[in-house]
Parts: structure tokens; sequence; C-alpha cells
């Protein structure tokens, strides 16, 4: 969101999870601690049970690629059966309860984040008819990565119904892609492992997510590629709008790579947060950000291309502490907001 003078704020925003069962409570929360500049999101409740959970919840929205829960985890079927009605009953209940939320508000959010797996750790998550992972056959990854950019892209389309004119942007979380990308994905058995998935490979994938949502209307994606080098160079090459790293784990390498992403334009989205210890002071979580940017020689005035974030975890706690997490970040964004502005 840009101020007055044309400039663009930092925002704060939250990596999509959250506390409870009711869909309206949760959006309620979400949106009245991340307003101005900030940026809502569309929360998942993983308490609800599978079909919450973040692969279930993607599954949801796959196209023509129907899928059942057993025990060792979620696996795609021929046709759709109750686990499927579940997982899909859950996000519409989710997208209602936002329209219901929204449609309410005097001033809406001009910006709105939803997130989902991405296709690297969708593969690894689900598994084939005979028990292995879809990341073991190269036929059912393209099927799966096709489905996934399908139905983003009508997920786009229907929280763009309901949104009020905000502007969307789709987080893809790949929290397996450094064990995809250098072969440590174990087989069904657990005797060996899977092959490495090429980074060209993962790069289209990724890719053909962004090509799908912006053409549903998106503003672009958010790739959240973990930690380790091999991810973070494949996400770079990749047609994302902004990379989300956790902040304590970047290293000076890293540092000195997104340094030359933010002069080129590309956002960067920082986990300054961990929500499942204490609620750190304001200067705690400032200082780390503002200590890097200053090691890596980038002005204050790129950190209007900077978004403050959570790591995962808001789930395990209560709602009225996932709310004083919100409201912690949000002052945090302000407090490099002001840095900027007074830079």
């Amino acid at each position: 969101m840009a101020d007055e003078d044309g400039t663009t704020a930092v925002r704060g925003t939250a990596a999509g999870d959250w506390p409870g069962t009711d869909p309206l409570e949760a959006n309620r929360a979400v949106r009245g601690e991340l307003g101005g500049a900030n940026v809502p999101f569309l929360p998942s409740l993983a308490a609800r049970g599978p079909g919450s959970d973040e692969i279930g919840r993607t599954l949801g929205i796959l196209v023509e690629m129907p899928f059942d829960l057993q025990p060792h985890g979620w696996r795609l079927v021929q046709r759709p059966g109750k686990d499927q009605r579940r997982a899909e009953s859950a996000l519409s209940s989710d997208i209602n309860a936002l329209g219901d939320i929204a449609g309410a508000e005097e001033r809406t959010s001009p910006r709105l984040k939803l997130h989902l797996q991405g296709p690297l750790s969708l593969a690894a998550g689900v598994h084939l008819h005979n028990g292995e992972r879809v990341l073991i056959d190269h036929g059912a990854r393209r099927e799966l990565y096709a489905s996934l950019a399908a139905g983003a892209g009508e997920f786009v389309r229907r929280v763009s119904s309901v949104a009020r004119g905000a502007e969307l942007i789709l987080q893809l979380d790949e929290p397996d892609a450094d064990r995809i990308l250098s072969g440590r994905v174990p087989t069904a058995s657990g005797y060996r492992s899977l092959r490495a998935i090429d980074r060209r490979e993962a790069t289209e994938a990724w890719d053909l997510v962004t090509a799908s949502v912006v053409a549903a209307g998106a503003s672009g994606t958010v790739l959240a590629p973990g930690d380790s080098d091999v991810a973070l160079d494949a996400a770079r090459a990749s047609a994302a709008t902004a990379l989300a790293l956790h902040l304590p784990s970047i290293t000076d390498r890293q540092w000195e790579a997104l340094a030359e992403d933010i002069e080129s334009g590309r956002e960067l989205w920082l986990a300054i947060l961990d929500p499942r210890g204490p609620v750190p002071q304001v200067s705690a979580l400032v200082e780390p950000v503002l200590a890097a940017w200053r090691r890596v020689g980038l002005p204050v005035q790129a950190l209007a291309a900077l978004t403050a974030t959570t790591q995962h975890g808001l789930e395990v706690r209560s709602p009225t502490d996932a709310v004083r997490v919100l409201t912690r970040l949000a002052q945090a964004a302000d407090a490099l907001d002001q840095v900027r502005a007074e830079g």
C-alpha cells in the first residue's frame, strides 16, 4: 500500500495458520489487527481436523484430481469421497466467512494474502494408490502441478468475488523443498531416498502456479522455499513476486543475493517472530532487521520492499495470544516504516 507521498510502506502479516475452529471469529480477529498498510490473510484452522491441515486444505482446491485420507496420509484416488467433501466444505466456509466479515467493514483492507502448500511439498506429502509418494512419478508430478495451478487460479477468483476489490497475493509454502531438491525424501519403505528433483522442474512448477493466479487477477506469488542455499537459488530463478524467509536463518551469502533481488524490485517477506515462544518487545524485532540491512549496505528506503511476518505456529496459541502476536508484529512493521520514512 502506498503512502500519501507515493512511497510504499513496510507491511505486517502472518504465515496463515490460526487457532480455533470458527472462521468468522478468525477472520474478524485477523482483519481487526492487520489494518492500514498491513496485509490480512485468509486464516487456516487446522484444529477442525483432517481437510483443514495444510496439505488437505490445498488438495481441496485441486481440479479433477480426487483424493482421500488413509492411515499413512493423503492419497490420490479415482473418485471423490467424504474426506474430499470435508476439505472442500471447510474451505468454502472460510471463504464465506471472509465475505461476511469484509462485507460488514466500513473500510476494507486494500490487500489480502492467501496461502497454499507449494507444488513440490504437495507432491512429497501426497501418495499414489500404491502407497508411494507422488514425488516418485514424473508423470504424476506433472499432473499434480497442472491441477494445483488450475485450482489456485480458481481459488483466487472465488476469494476475489468476496474480497471487495482487495489486491490478492498467494503464498506458496515449500517446507520440504530442500529435502526434495537434495534427494533426501524417503520412499514409502523408508529404506532409500527418492531421486532429487531438478531445480529447473521446481522453478517451472512454481512459475506455472504464478502464471495461473496472475491470469486469475492476483498480483503475484510469495514463495517460501525454506532456508537452504539450493532451495533459495531455485526460488530466486522463479517468477515469484516475493521470497519469504526466516530472518534468523539467513546466511551472509544469502543476504548478498537477497540484496541484489531487492535492488532489482523483488519484495522480501521476513519472518521476524516465532509465535511459539514469548512475544518479544518491538525493539527486539526491529533491531535484527536493521542490522542485516546495514550489513549488506541496503538504504533504509529499501525497507519499502519488506513485509514483516511470523513463522508458522500461531495455531498452537490461544486466540487471545494469537491476537497479541499480530498486534506486536503490526507495531514492529510500523516502527520499521518510521525508520524508512525518516531515512
